[in-house]
């Protein structure tokens, strides 16, 4: 199995780049709509809905949905290798993995500065409630810990989790179970972070290598 990546090319910066997804593989017993295809679905529409308003930011923001991440992380250690000779211009790594519920802001990993950053950033999304910022000492999400572990700095998208047990890894988590406005919130929060992230004049501040 492979990953799927599509992105909106930078108009000054396309070397530079802002990296968000969510993974596409589950368990058997479920459809996997929670864990993790309503992620994957919230990022991809980000992306999509940043190329219907015809926003062309300084970077490229790329969509990645990736594979196994259940079962080896195989799909991250893949887009690792694939990009290995870019990850230096790599200035955000974004994930969705726990459930299309109401978002409220961000879990973060990185540098002081980036974290300020992506707090002011997060201050855009009021409306909905979405402004918290959670620091992490490690990646916030499986999929972006091989970017973190070089330094780019990682954002999870953190939402209302009080019913995502109740469907995860079950033969209930079925499509039923998302609801349009809270996955449209999710959409709107990963849309404006990307967005605003990969227009700033710029980058943000890496964490040294590890």
């Amino acid at each position: 199995s492979r990953n799927v990546e599509a992105e909106v090319t930078g108009r000054d910066r396309p070397d530079e780049v802002v990296v968000l997804g969510g993974h596409i593989d589950s368990w058997d017993v479920g459809q996997g709509a929670m864990d993790d295809g309503g992620g994957a679905v919230a990022a991809w529409e980000a992306v999509r809905l940043i190329r219907r308003l015809g926003l062309r930011p300084r970077r490229t923001i790329r969509v990645v949905l990736w594979t196994n991440e259940e079962n080896g992380g195989k799909g991250a250690l893949a887009y690792r290798d694939a990009h290995a000779g870019q990850l230096e211009k790599h200035v955000l790594a974004m994930e969705s993995d726990n459930g299309a519920f109401t978002p409220h802001g961000f879990r973060f990993s990185g540098s002081d500065a980036a974290l300020a950053r992506v707090q002011q950033v997060a201050g855009l999304l009021e409306p909905i409630g979405a402004t918290s910022v959670a620091r992490e000492k490690e990646s916030p999400e499986a999929d972006i810990a091989p970017l973190v572990e070089r330094g780019v700095p990682g954002v999870g998208l953190d939402v209302d989790r009080t019913r995502y047990f109740w469907f995860h890894h079950s033969d209930g988590d079925t499509l039923d179970k998302l609801d349009p406005a809270e996955l449209a919130r999710c959409v709107a929060a990963m849309a404006v972070l990307a967005y605003v992230v990969a227009d700033l004049p710029d980058p943000l501040a890496r964490t040294a290598t590890r």
